[in-house]
Parts: structure tokens; C-alpha cells; sequence
């Protein structure tokens, strides 16, 4: 139910999908990357807390008293200056009384406004989820894309955020490099969740959403091919404790399971996979043609 206008887009990660949804920012503070079409469109935006205020206002205190998780959106709320964020939560903690977290975007450019110690008084407000875009442990594709960070600053940045106790759901993209260096972006895609360890790694497959520059510098993998990548970093892999999904919409192959735990299941359905793929050629060498085309 909507109880005030969001300015469209808007986007959540698919466990944020019976979240409460607040817009606190508009776009991205680092909206740059070639990949990513998603805030395109708009200009990055920090929005006032009375304007937040006067939204959670709006909605009926019965069903305030519902709430549980919020999501605190758009590209990457953490950039959101500390004593704004921090009066914002207890305006949270204040109107949803059986609020358990809130969790947000954050990029890598958000986290260096942040020290461990500014983290910790989030944390401790019940913002304990940060949803990370690495998309490739590959400095040079990083390059590619105009990430703006390399790999090791970003595990760097991550690492200060586990430091402040927040948990870290990092999100990385098959095709991202394409045929050029699929198996760098593997592998060291894998070695950097390895390092890290963070409690939840999603995968997503490349697909067209206002990003056609991008698509112009890569060689696109075929379907066959996405799960040979996906196929190198689940055997890469050796977190301490992950747990791996590739639910989005974009993925041609669902994994779900935990490492290490079900490391062995999640490397055999993906090898049944991908035979399964080589029995149907015409499949295995077609190219994904997802797409998104709306706003």
C-alpha cells in the first residue's frame, strides 16, 4: 500500500520486497558506472528529514505498528550526512515500534563518509544492512566499467563496515567483462568474496537497462558461456560463512545454498547445468536477451 509518491524509478533488492521503502536520497551520489542504468535519469538528490518525517506521518499508526524491516533507498543512502541519518533512525525507532532493521545501498563512495565509529551509532540504531555492488573483483574491469574504486579499496571500505558489525549482502555480475576476461572476473570475483566473507553474495547476470555504451566494449557471452563463469567463481569460492543466491530476475540459473556447507551441492547443480546446456547447442550459444526497456 502507498501512502506518498515515490520519484520513479525505484529500486530494492529482492529480499527488501515487504519492506517499508523510503526514499531518503534521489539517484546516485556516484552515478558514473557504464553498466548501470538505474539512476540514469535522475539527479542525486539528499532529501531534508521533514520532508521523511512528514511522509511517516502520512502513514496510519495501525499500520505503522506492522512494520518491521525498512529499506532506506535510492542508489546509496549511507552517503546521507551522519546527523541527518542518525535523527532519521530514531524517527524510525519513534514511529515503528516493532522495527527490527533497517538496511540500505551503499557504494563505495558512501562508505568513505563514514568512519567505524559512525557505523557502530547506525548500527546501534538498527541500521545493520548494507547491500554492497562490487560487480567484479577485476581491477581492470572495474576500469572498464568507471567503477571509480579498485578492488582492494573496496575490500578495504567493506572490511570497515564489518569492523562497525554491519552485515554486507556484495553483489557481483556475470558477462560484466565479457568473453575478454570472463575467467579473470571469475576467479578474481571468488578470491575477493573469499577475503571478505560476507554474510550474503548474490549474483546477477548483464542485461540491457539504458547501458548500450557498455555493451558496445564487451563481447557478450552466450548462455553456455554465463554458466562457465558462474561455474568458475562457485569452485573458486572458500568464504568462511556466505550464503549464495542468484535469484534476480536476470539470472538463467537459480542457486541458493551456504558456504561451505552446500559448496559441493551448488558446484554439482551447476556442472549439471551447464551439461545440460552443451546437449542443447543452439541454447548453449545464444545470447541472454533480457532486457529492461521501461522509464
Amino acid at each position: 500500500m502507498f501512502y506518498f509518491d515515490y520519484k520513479q524509478p525505484l529500486f530494492r533488492p529482492p529480499s527488501e520486497a515487504h519492506s517499508l521503502i523510503f526514499q531518503i536520497t534521489y539517484g546516485c551520489s556516484q552515478n558514473q558506472c557504464t553498466f548501470c542504468g538505474m539512476y540514469k535519469m535522475k539527479s542525486f538528490e539528499i532529501r531534508p528529514v521533514a520532508q521523511i518525517l512528514a511522509e511517516i506521518e502520512k502513514i496510519p499508526p495501525a499500520r505503522r505498528s506492522q512494520v518491521r524491516r525498512i529499506f532506506l533507498a535510492d542508489g546509496d543512502a549511507l552517503v546521507y550526512p551522519q546527523t541527518g541519518l542518525l535523527e532519521l533512525l530514531d524517527l524510525l525507532a519513534e514511529f515503528f515500534p516493532r522495527l527490527t532493521r533497517v538496511a540500505a545501498y551503499a557504494s563505495p563512495n558512501s562508505l568513505t563518509t563514514k568512519s567505524v565509529a559512525e557505523m557502530q551509532a547506525l548500527r546501534d540504531r538498527k541500521l545493520r544492512l548494507l547491500y554492497f555492488g562490487l560487480e567484479s573483483g577485476d581491477d581492470q574491469s572495474l576500469r572498464l566499467i568507471n567503477k571509480g574504486f579498485d578492488s582492494e579499496t573496496m575490500l578495504q571500505l567493506c572490511q570497515k563496515a564489518q569492523d562497525a558489525q554491519m552485515k554486507l549482502s556484495v553483489t557481483a555480475i556475470l558477462g560484466l567483462a565479457g568473453r575478454q576476461r570472463s575467467r579473470e572476473h571469475a576467479l578474481a570475483t571468488a578470491d575477493w568474496i573469499t577475503r571478505l566473507s560476507p554474510e550474503y553474495f548474490s549474483l546477477l547476470t548483464m542485461f540491457r537497462r539504458h547501458n548500450d555504451a557498455h555493451f558496445a566494449l564487451i563481447d557478450q557471452l552466450s548462455n553456455g558461456e554465463v554458466l562457465l563463469e558462474a561455474l568458475e567463481i562457485v569452485r573458486r569460492l572458500a568464504p568462511q560463512k556466505t550464503i549464495l543466491r542468484s535469484n534476480h530476475v536476470s539470472n538463467i540459473l537459480n542457486l541458493a545454498g551456504s558456504y561451505p556447507k552446500d559448496r559441493e551441492r551448488i558446484i554439482a547443480q551447476t556442472e549439471a547445468a551447464l551439461a545440460a546446456a552443451k546437449r542443447q547447442p543452439d541454447w548453449f550459444n545464444e545470447v541472454p536477451d533480457y532486457e529492461e526497456t521501461h522509464f
